[in-house]
């Protein structure tokens, strides 16, 4: 581990926004030597994608964005997602809120935060249309939301143990931001519906061997693989950034396929019963529970 530029360390600085503040629900880093932006969610009273967290991230991106301008597009080579919230990534959904909204059967408010969320994975996806790697760095369970989430990035690195997986049949809906349009990518469009459809968590490991992920690392050494790889892309940086630019091309997913299947998700969710709701309820509470 002692290649590892770990958190505390000298030459990776706390970041604020603009004004000076700390984000509520993110702590962001830089790493000068490496041109690498770190921000570990830390969602809050559950660890999931509370509307607050969605604007800490909006926020910090736009502020990499704006950096990113002023330097000339020198300042990040890399943007690393992670979390600050030991054993998970992320729980995905705000299940409370959806259940709010659905007791409402507020349709709008359900696709607005729908549509955050695309917006910031899709941006995420082509990665800001900057010359950087978004990469998700997965050293905890990430369920729902929070493994689409991590689907976006250009690369995913998990160690070994972690749980993903879709969840939301269990109540009767499906993952309804980026979860089919990016597993289809990946592992063609019949194994991203099975996945969905049998709600099943998945060890990282057998993640792995389907190809979803991309780097395994032991348990430990997530921040040790992720430095082993950009070691390993300084040496060829010509055929990386030739390869991003040919998958970006080959990905081919359109901003409004993914708003059209959040307009699916939207009003399947308020279609669910009673019945499903208490399920919801059930998920919320173990959501409560993982956070204390």
């Amino acid at each position: 581990m002692s290649n590892v530029v770990h958190l505390n360390e000298p030459n990776k600085t706390k970041l604020g926004d603009h004004t000076g503040n700390q984000y509520s629900q993110l702590n962001t880093y830089y790493d000068s030597e490496y041109k690498i932006g770190w921000f570990l969610m830390s969602g809050e009273p559950r660890p999931c994608f509370t509307p607050t967290l969605l604007n800490d991230l909006t926020a910090y991106l736009s502020n990499v964005k704006a950096e990113m301008a002023y330097s000339g597009n020198k300042k990040y080579d890399y943007l690393v997602v992670g979390s600050d919230v030991p054993g998970i990534f992320n729980l995905g959904g705000d299940l409370n809120l959806f259940r709010e909204l659905i007791d409402e059967q507020n349709y709008e408010g359900l696709l607005s935060y729908a549509t955050q969320c695309i917006n910031i994975l899709y941006q995420n996806l082509f990665h800001f249309n900057l010359e950087l790697t978004t990469v998700s760095l997965i050293q905890g369970d990430a369920l729902g939301g929070g493994f689409e989430a991590a689907l976006s990035s250009n690369l995913i690195i998990a160690e070994r143990g972690v749980k993903l997986g879709l969840p939301e049949v269990l109540f009767n809906l499906f993952p309804g931001m980026g979860a089919f349009t990016l597993l289809s990518r990946k592992i063609g469009p019949t194994a991203a519906e099975r996945m969905i459809l049998s709600g099943k968590l998945y060890d990282s490991e057998e993640l792995y061997d389907m190809g979803i992920i991309d780097i395994l690392a032991e348990p430990g050494e997530g921040e040790l693989a992720l430095y082993k790889y950009v070691k390993k892309a300084r040496r060829s940086p010509n055929s990386y950034q030739a390869m991003a630019k040919v998958k970006d091309i080959s990905n081919n997913i359109s901003y409004q396929e993914l708003i059209d299947i959040a307009q699916v998700w939207a009003e399947a969710a308020l279609n669910l019963t009673s019945k499903d709701l208490k399920m919801m309820e059930r998920l919320i509470n173990r959501q409560n529970s993982k956070s204390n």
